[in-house]
């Protein structure tokens, strides 16, 4: 019979899943980190102050300004040939009395910190794939591609949106997949944009510019697929060009510094974060279109939720696992639900042709830029600030 190699074994090398080895391993558990190797992230992640808190406090970064550029205001355009259009909206930090609504970090540089502060002792990373999983006596087994076995009781899944632990736990996800998606990279612009998030709404998604530090800034621009791949197979010039309409000409010279990617997207959910010693975190439990801020920020929710909970379980239960995943997955229910309804409405809106649909686009965006007391409350909201 296989013996029980570690507390808990965490399957996925990404961000979500090197944060949950790392920080679980601080905590004082045996931690068995499954981490394949992947091609170098070329996206970005917007993180919200609670999430950039949790990172500190967590000792997964020394500084937000080392790693991370600030954001400190939100600048919506509706550029929409729509009869009823949104007014033009800036949402400043200041306003709800913050310095910054959070920064923008570098994937490949959160990931290299992430796994900068791992702890000496009490986590093995190993750069082996997992190919199938099981339940068996309080145990969950999870195989090497040499046959091995890995036994844990706790086994956290962080192997992204196409899970084999959440498959394999029999836990059920819907997605649901867009005709659009998203093509992401770095420009130099001539004239900054700051410490400003630049979006300008379309009609099939937003072309949105986030600082990166001087006259940098990372591209997200969500179109149909057919229209983003023309514009990319038209080589550098016809790209720009395309740039240079979508922004309206209004930070001058634009030059690519990094190869433009091409992202699918979908909203993926399933209807429990974690179940019978099996917990999901990040894209394993949840995605969704770069609307919002919310994929990372969510999914480091999960991480922080997960390490509350299992730093409260008593491990001298022979179900602690068992319970520890109950407690997770009712702790992550209504978290999962808010933003999963928000992110999903606000691309939804973005994406309206009906006409009543603009109209109450347009009058909700009025609303937050006449009224401060519901611009706070939008603040809270987008930032995922809790209560508990």
């Amino acid at each position: 019979m296989t013996e029980r190699s570690a507390d808990i074994i965490v399957v996925g090398g990404g961000l979500a899943g090197v944060a949950s080895a790392v920080s679980l391993a601080r905590t004082g558990f045996s931690v068995l980190h499954l981490a394949p190797k992947a091609p170098p992230d070329r996206r970005t992640s917007a993180l919200m102050m609670p999430s950039v808190e949790f990172l500190l406090s967590a000792g997964l970064i020394d500084s937000a300004a080392s790693v991370g550029h600030k954001l400190s205001a939100i600048r919506i355009i509706d550029a929409t040939p729509r009869l009823i259009r949104a007014p033009e909206t800036v949402f400043d930090a200041k306003e709800a009395g913050l310095d910054a609504f959070g920064w923008n970090f570098a994937n490949a540089a959160l990931l290299e910190n992430f796994q900068s502060a791992a702890p000496e002792t009490g986590l093995s990373t190993r750069n082996e794939a997992v190919t199938a999983y099981r339940r068996e006596d309080g145990l969950g087994f999870v195989t090497l591609a040499d046959g091995s076995e890995l036994a844990a009781p706790l086994v956290v899944g962080a192997d992204g949106k196409k899970s084999l632990i959440r498959n394999a736990s029999q836990i059920a996800a819907r997605e649901n997949k867009f005709e659009e998606s998203a093509l992401v990279c770095d420009l130099e612009i001539g004239r900054s944009i700051g410490g400003t998030s630049v979006e300008f709404h379309y009609p099939h998604g937003p072309f949105t510019l986030v600082p990166a530090g001087g006259n940098r800034a990372n591209l997200v621009w969500i179109d149909e697929e057919p229209v983003l791949r023309a514009a990319q197979t038209g080589g550098a010039d016809a790209l720009l060009a395309a740039f240079r309409q979508k922004s309206q000409n209004l930070f001058g010279d634009i030059k690519l510094v990094s190869p433009s990617v091409i992202f699918p997207l979908s909203v993926l959910s399933v209807t429990e974060a974690g179940r019978d010693g099996t917990v999901l975190v990040g894209e394993s439990a949840h995605a969704f279109p770069p609307i919002g801020a919310q994929g990372l920020n969510l999914g480091l929710r999960d991480v922080a939720d997960l390490v509350a909970v299992l730093s409260c379980v008593d491990r001298s239960h022979p179900d602690w696992a068992e319970t520890a995943s109950q407690a997770y997955a009712e702790r992550r229910a209504a978290d999962l639900a808010r933003t999963g309804t928000m992110v999903d409405t606000l691309f939804r809106s973005l994406l309206a042709e009906m006409l009543p649909s603009q109209a109450l686009r347009a009058a909700g965006l009025w609303a937050l830029k006449l009224m401060p007391p519901l611009r706070r409350g939008a603040f809270s909201l987008g930032m995922g600030r809790r209560s508990a």
